[in-house]
């Protein structure tokens, strides 16, 4: 199904005093750029994350914010080390001795000494966490992922009205060029008439300016060649996933063939529906920049 590149995503995932949780956004981008801002200490995962991100999107340029919140940090043994304090207690007092000084130890800035008192902290546990960071993550990537067939699914039904429209115009122009060579020959016919008066004219001269002017005006092939890729882009809206570049080739192609009846026409109305046709074209090209 076809994708959008803008999309959000949200999840959060709490089990045995550890949340986490993980918002993510995108919007259109020629390749697949994913930036983190998450706690260092989860940092060891960012290859892991992109992974699972990848299995999801293939385009756009995505934010991802993750939270880690854990009630047990801290948590940990504190250890009183003895032999350590009864060394400071000791040379504090040949210290005393020594320089005569009153010896003011207490036992809260004995306990301040470096490896008197010191903790061990509960270490994390890389598979436990990272259990719960991916499934973070994928209820997260879910939910975007959603969000995005969502939105293309407007691009896709938007872009088929845009071309719908533009069928009626091709087909106006169509058949409007017969019109203009008949148009075209009544008004020689009356210069020439006012010009030469009652003399006849050489019919076969007549027959061979309209041929060179029918030629001039004539957009048959690029006509043709339009509608062919209007029946293409529809047909690659339908059945394909990850179109976006090819959908943007069709429409330069489009814009391609517009470009040339505009160039062509010597017609008012001709002019005008070709106007009107690169301008849909442009729209539809600035849509497809946000189809993945």
């Amino acid at each position: 199904m076809l994708k959008s590149m803008t999309g959000f995503g949200r999840c959060e995932v709490q089990e045995n005093g550890v949340k986490i949780t993980v918002e993510m956004k995108s919007v259109n981008h020629r390749y697949c750029e994913i930036s983190m801002r998450m706690p260092k200490k989860l940092n060891f995962f960012e290859s892991a994350i992109r992974n699972v991100v990848k299995k999801y999107a293939s385009r756009g340029k995505i934010d991802m914010f993750i939270t880690f919140e854990d009630e047990n940090e801290g948590e940990g043994s504190v250890k009183y080390n003895r032999e350590v304090a009864a060394q400071y207690v000791k040379y504090m007092k040949q210290m005393s001795e020594e320089f005569g000084l009153p010896n003011e130890i207490s036992v809260t800035a004995l306990a301040r000494m470096q490896d008197v008192i010191t903790t061990d902290e509960t270490g994390m546990d890389e598979e436990a966490v990272w259990s719960l960071l991916e499934k973070a993550v994928s209820g997260a990537c879910e939910k975007f992922s959603e969000t995005r067939l969502v939105e293309g699914e407007h691009l896709r039904q938007d872009i088929f009205e845009k071309l719908d429209g533009m069928l009626e115009w091709v087909s106006y122009i169509e058949s409007r060029s017969p019109e203009i060579v008949k148009e075209y020959r009544e008004k020689l016919l009356a210069k020439i008439n006012e010009v030469l008066g009652e003399k006849s004219v050489d019919e076969s001269v007549l027959v061979s300016e309209l041929v060179v002017f029918a030629d001039k005006i004539c957009v048959d092939e690029e006509t043709v060649r339009l509608r062919a890729h209007m029946k293409n882009m529809k047909d690659t809206l339908n059945d394909a996933v990850n179109v976006g570049r090819k959908l943007d080739f069709i429409a330069q192609e489009m814009n391609r063939e517009a470009n040339t009846i505009l160039s062509k026409a010597n017609d008012l109305e001709v002019s005008n529906r070709a106007i009107n046709l690169k301008t849909e074209i442009e729209k539809i090209r600035e849509q497809i920049q946000n189809i993945e």
